[in-house]
C-alpha cells in the first residue's frame, strides 16, 4: 500500500490543478510544498504580484487617465515601494487563502517542506526545521517550476543587481533601470518602471523584442515605450555589470556603458528538476533544468507525471493549469480532451498585447493568402471614453472561406477581448458571425464587428475586380 494515491511535488498553477482534480476524482493525495511558496512562483513572486503590481502603476499614475485630463495629470505625485507593496502583498495573501481553502475543501494533505526522490515511487520531505520525513504513491506529479537564470559572471545583490523574482523586493522605485533581455518579463517590467518615471534602457542581443508577435503591434508598443523614455540598445550583449555604492554600470561587448541605479536580469528562467534528485526516480533532465513528457504529460517513467514551467514551452499559467488537470485525469485513468492546439497568449506589458493564431510573418512564409481587417479604438465610441487612442485589433482571415487565421490585439483590455476570437476560432467560426453579430454599444468588443466589415469590404472588392 502506497501512502497516496497520487502526489504532486509544488502548488503552482499545473500542481494545484493536478491535485484538486485528482481528488475530484476520488483519489488520495497530497501536495509538497514550502510554507512560505503556497501558490508557487505564479502567487509569491511571479505572475500575480507583476500583474498587481501593473494594475497599481496605472492607477496611481493616472496614465490610462492622461489623454483626458493632459500629460500632467497624477493620482499621486511621489510613488513610493510601499504604495505598490501594500496592493501586492493584499493580493498575495488573499490568494495564498483561496488555495489553502481549495486544497482543505478537496481533503488534499499539504505536506510542508521542499521534496527530493528516494526511489521511483517515494519523496523525502524534509521541512523548515531540517526534519525529514517520507510519502510514497502510485503515481506522482512534477510541478516544480522554474527560477530566474543567472548568470554565473554576475554578482545578484538582492537590491542593486537583480533578477526579476527580486524586482518585489525593491527598497524604493529607482531613478534609472538597465533591464537585461527583451523577453515577455523583461519588456512587461520595463513598461511598468517606466510608467513611475524610471529611466528605462533595454539592451537585448536580437535585433527586435518579442519576435513571435504581430510585427506592426509589436512597433506600436516600441512607439509608446519609448513615449515614456524607454532607449533600446537592441544586436548588443552586456559583458559585465560593474557595482558601485550609488548605482551600477553595464559594460555592453560593444563598449558602451550605461550607469543605472539598478540592472535587472532577465534571461530566461531554469528549471528546478534537477533538485529532486532525479536518479533516485531513474529521471534525468535537460541542460535547461526540464523534462520530457509525452502527449499525456508522462515522463520517460511512466507512473511519474510533469506539468507546467518545468516541461518548457509555452511556460504560461494557463497552459500550466490545463497540463496539471489532464496529467491527473490521465494518471487516475480517467478519459479526457486533449488541450486544443490554439492557445491564447497573453503580455502584460502598458499597453497590453494579446494574440492567439498565427502572425502575418507565419502565414507569408508559409504561403497562406490571407485578407486584414483592423479596427482602432480611437473610431470606437468606447475608445474615446476611456482615453485610449492608440489601440488595435486585426483579424487575419482565410480569403476563401472566412475562417479566422489569427486575431492580435494591442490596448487596453486586450487580454480579455482575445477570448471572443478565441471562442469564434475554436468552433470553426469564420467572419461572417462577426460580420453579422450584434455587439453591446457603446463597448471595445464591437471592434470585432468593424474589424470583420474591413476585411469583408477588402475581400468583396477583390472578388468583384475579378
Amino acid at each position: 500500500m502506497y501512502d497516496f494515491d497520487v502526489l504532486v511535488l509544488g502548488s503552482g498553477p499545473g500542481g494545484q490543478k493536478a491535485a484538486i482534480a485528482a481528488a475530484k476524482l476520488g483519489r488520495r493525495v497530497a501536495v509538497v510544498e514550502r510554507d512560505n511558496m503556497i501558490g508557487g512562483v505564479c502567487i509569491n513572486t511571479g505572475t500575480i504580484p507583476s500583474k498587481t503590481l501593473r494594475e497599481a502603476v496605472l492607477y496611481l499614475t493616472g496614465l490610462n487617465q492622461r489623454e483626458m485630463y493632459g500629460s500632467s495629470y497624477r493620482v499621486k505625485d511621489d510613488i513610493t515601494v510601499a504604495d505598490l507593496a501594500a496592493r501586492t502583498q493584499h493580493v498575495i495573501g488573499r490568494e495564498i487563502d483561496v488555495i489553502r481553502n481549495q486544497l482543505a475543501r478537496n481533503r488534499v494533505t499539504l505536506l510542508s517542506g521542499t521534496g527530493r526522490f528516494a526511489d521511483p515511487h517515494t519523496v523525502t520531505v524534509t521541512d523548515g526545521r531540517g526534519r525529514e520525513s517520507r510519502a510514497s504513491a502510485e503515481k506522482i506529479v512534477i510541478a516544480s517550476g522554474t527560477r530566474p537564470a543567472r548568470p554565473s559572471s554576475v554578482d545578484f545583490d538582492e537590491r542593486t543587481i537583480i533578477d526579476s523574482d527580486g524586482i518585489v523586493n525593491l527598497e524604493r522605485v529607482p531613478r534609472s533601470m538597465v533591464v537585461v533581455g527583451a523577453g515577455v518579463i523583461g519588456i512587461e517590467y520595463a513598461s511598468m518602471f517606466a510608467a513611475l518615471g524610471t529611466k528605462v534602457t533595454v539592451v537585448e542581443r536580437r535585433d527586435r523584442m518579442l519576435e513571435f508577435c504581430d510585427l506592426e503591434v509589436i512597433e506600436a508598443l516600441k512607439y509608446h515605450l519609448r513615449d515614456l523614455a524607454v532607449t533600446f540598445r537592441f544586436g548588443e550583449s552586456v559583458a559585465s555589470v560593474e557595482r558601485y555604492d550609488q548605482g551600477a554600470v553595464a559594460v555592453l561587448e560593444s563598449g558602451k556603458k550605461i550607469a543605472a541605479d539598478t540592472v535587472m536580469y532577465s534571461a530566461g528562467r531554469q528549471g528546478t528538476a534537477p533538485d529532486l534528485e532525479l536518479d533516485a526516480a531513474g529521471l534525468s533532465a535537460d541542460a535547461r533544468g526540464r523534462l520530457s513528457v509525452d502527449e499525456h504529460f508522462r515522463t520517460s517513467v511512466p507512473h511519474v507525471y510533469a506539468v507546467g514551467d518545468v516541461i518548457g514551452f509555452p511556460a504560461l499559467a494557463s497552459t500550466s493549469m490545463e497540463q496539471g488537470r489532464l496529467a491527473a485525469h490521465h494518471a487516475c485513468d480517467e478519459p479526457a480532451r486533449a488541450m486544443p492546439a490554439l492557445q491564447p497568449i497573453g503580455i502584460y506589458t502598458i499597453p497590453e498585447i494579446s494574440f492567439i493564431g498565427r502572425t502575418e510573418d507565419d502565414l507569408t512564409e508559409a504561403r497562406i493568402p490571407f485578407e486584414v481587417g483592423i479596427s482602432r479604438y480611437r473610431e470606437l465610441a468606447r475608445g474615446q471614453i476611456i482615453g485610449d487612442s492608440y489601440g488595435m485589433l486585426k483579424l487575419l482571415v482565410a480569403p476563401d472561406d472566412g475562417r479566422l487565421l489569427g486575431v492580435h490585439i494591442f490596448g487596453t483590455g486586450a487580454t480579455e477581448l482575445l477570448h471572443i476570437g478565441q471562442a469564434v476560432m475554436g468552433c470553426d467560426g469564420t467572419v461572417d458571425y462577426l460580420v453579422d453579430a450584434v455587439f453591446n454599444y457603446p463597448t471595445l468588443a464591437e471592434a470585432y464587428k468593424v474589424a470583420a466589415l474591413d476585411a469583408m469590404n477588402k475581400m468583396r472588392h477583390l472578388s468583384r475586380l475579378r
